[in-house]
């Protein structure tokens, strides 16, 4: 019996042990796919990715020395044979200088091509040979939890690799002009300063994001402009160096709407813009706005914020009549408005 007992135990531990075996071998070959998906990318894409160096002026506190020189540094990646380089605007806006080191080591002066501060995306451009360039993929079709991989030189480190998922999709981050950029993606793959502009890539290799901003105060909480925004701000900015945007010239605040002018006035937003300021020689001014007006529509399309009237405030509408629904006191108003191009633009 004690014979039997004890052949069944070995038969055991050899099963368990052939189980754990097999669950170990089975973690080895998903963490070497893992690996070899990381090492894949990077090898297809860092070549294509390059530091940005700049210098700007900046005026200074002490009256001797009232401009001095500060330099800083980001990342970008070629997109064209030709040497464009798609990077964030915060990195090259201002430059009096800018210098573009490749992966292989060579160095060359670069071109500000066009810059957008709303977006915080700007082209630059070199003129050099033998130059690789990464592949430009889908940002609307990402998946919640899919493979992340951000490249970038990270105070000064050249071609530093992090890696993470895509945690959100369709974020919304404040750029450093004040402007909503919608459609953020997401990831905590690390991102640190000098990060910025460099590519956030899929497992394929392609550029589905540009690595924009993080949260100092938490971990995990990086972003990245979505690469269907850059396909539509990028020619635009190789055919006039800016993007315009329209302008009315007010001060506002988003406020709560009384319930009884909601419903009194059939409105399907609680909420509106209340008109704090209205600048000189403005739109604003010259359409009849007044401080203490609420605006809740913009062309019969209801607005309850400001973000939501800026996205209205597209280039398309620099020099067309449009009309503006307010609310004066207890009145239901619409005023015409031409909007002009942003004096940011």
């Amino acid at each position: 019996m004690r014979g039997n007992l004890q052949q069944v135990s070995n038969e055991y531990i050899a099963s368990d042990s052939g189980v754990g075996q097999s669950m170990s071998k089975a973690s080895e070959q998903l963490l070497d796919a893992y690996s070899q998906a990381v090492i894949s990318v990077v090898q297809k894409v860092s070549p294509a990715v390059v530091n940005i160096d700049v210098q700007r002026q900046v005026t200074g506190r002490n009256r001797n020395y009232p401009q001095q020189e500060v330099q800083g540094n980001g990342s970008g990646f070629i997109f064209t044979p030709d040497g464009y380089i798609l990077t964030n605007s915060h990195v090259v806006n201002g430059a009096t200088k800018i210098e573009v080191t490749l992966s292989d080591g060579r160095s060359y002066g670069a071109q500000l091509v066009g810059d957008d501060p709303d977006s915080d995306l700007a082209v630059i451009r070199i003129n050099a040979p033998n130059l690789i360039t990464a592949r430009l993929g889908d940002s609307e079709s990402l998946q919640v939890g899919q493979l992340a991989i951000a490249i970038g030189n990270p105070y000064g480190f050249q071609a530093t690799v992090t890696s993470g998922v895509i945690s959100a999709t369709g974020r919304s981050f404040r750029s450093r002009s004040g402007r909503l950029i919608d459609n953020m993606i997401q990831t905590d793959a690390a991102l640190n300063p000098g990060n910025s502009g460099g590519p956030l890539v899929t497992s394929h290799g392609e550029v589905i994001g540009i690595n924009t901003a993080v949260i100092l105060s938490a971990q995990g909480l990086c972003f990245a402009v979505p690469i269907n925004t850059a396909k539509l701000i990028i020619p635009i900015l190789l055919k006039e160096g800016k993007v315009r945007r329209g302008y009315i010239g007010i001060g506002g605040q988003n406020v709560e709407l009384p319930r009884r002018l909601v419903l009194h006035h059939e409105l399907s937003k609680e909420r509106g813009i209340l008109v704090i300021s209205t600048e000189a020689n403005s739109p604003a001014r010259s359409s009849g706005l007044r401080e203490g007006d609420v605006i809740v529509g913009f062309n019969s399309q209801p607005i309850g914020s400001i973000d939501e009237l800026h996205k209205f405030l597209t280039h398309d509408r620099v020099g067309i009549r449009a009309s503006v629904t307010i609310l004066r006191k207890n009145q239901k108003l619409v005023l015409d408005i031409i909007p002009e191009q942003s004096p940011s633009s």
